[in-house]
């Protein structure tokens, strides 16, 4: 299935764990030192440097371009060092995540009770997931280097389902 980020908000409760789709659209890539940084701002009522509500947040902290791409390595980052901020930010609106790897018992929750979906991208295939990415901005904490908050424009990444908006998983339990 084909999706856009503009839509997800829309189409992310017919989604199922399993399932495949081609995301294209803007997505922000966050990490630990991102997360924390986005939290001291909520926290204090302070403007974040995106608009949460319908956002899709990739766990990545990418290298920089080379040979005539728009970025470096992009591989997705292990989404249960997420697990403490996901559950907040999907009750702020939050659309999706993606990430690798199982997350906890609470982002599940979080899922079913905002309507969102965490997406599985494959680790270890970085350079490849670089392919599908056509424009990268800069847009917070540059002094976290790697760790920065960009704007990627995805064009068709594949990814996989991992939890849907009822709760289903791909993860043995």
């Amino acid at each position: 299935m084909e999706l856009h980020t503009d839509n997800l908000p829309e189409k992310s409760r017919l989604l199922r764990a399993g399932d495949t789709v081609l995301l294209s659209g803007s997505v922000y890539t966050a990490r630990d030192a991102a997360h924390k940084k986005l939290f001291e701002l909520l926290d204090i009522g302070a403007e974040l440097p995106f608009e949460l509500r319908g956002a899709v947040i990739y766990y990545a902290g990418p290298t920089p371009a080379k040979n005539g791409f728009a970025i470096g390595s992009c591989g997705p980052t292990t989404s249960a060092r997420m697990n403490k901020f996901a559950p907040r930010l999907f009750a702020l609106g939050l659309s999706a995540t993606i990430g690798k790897g199982e997350v906890s018992a609470a982002v599940t929750d979080a899922l079913k009770h905002s309507g969102a979906v965490y997406f599985c991208a494959i680790g270890g295939a970085g350079a490849l997931i670089a392919r599908h990415i056509s424009a990268v901005e800069e847009i917070a904490f540059p002094e976290l280097g790697c760790e920065s908050v960009k704007r990627l424009t995805l064009d068709r990444l594949p990814l996989i389902v991992g939890v849907d908006s009822c709760g289903g998983s791909v993860f043995i339990r």
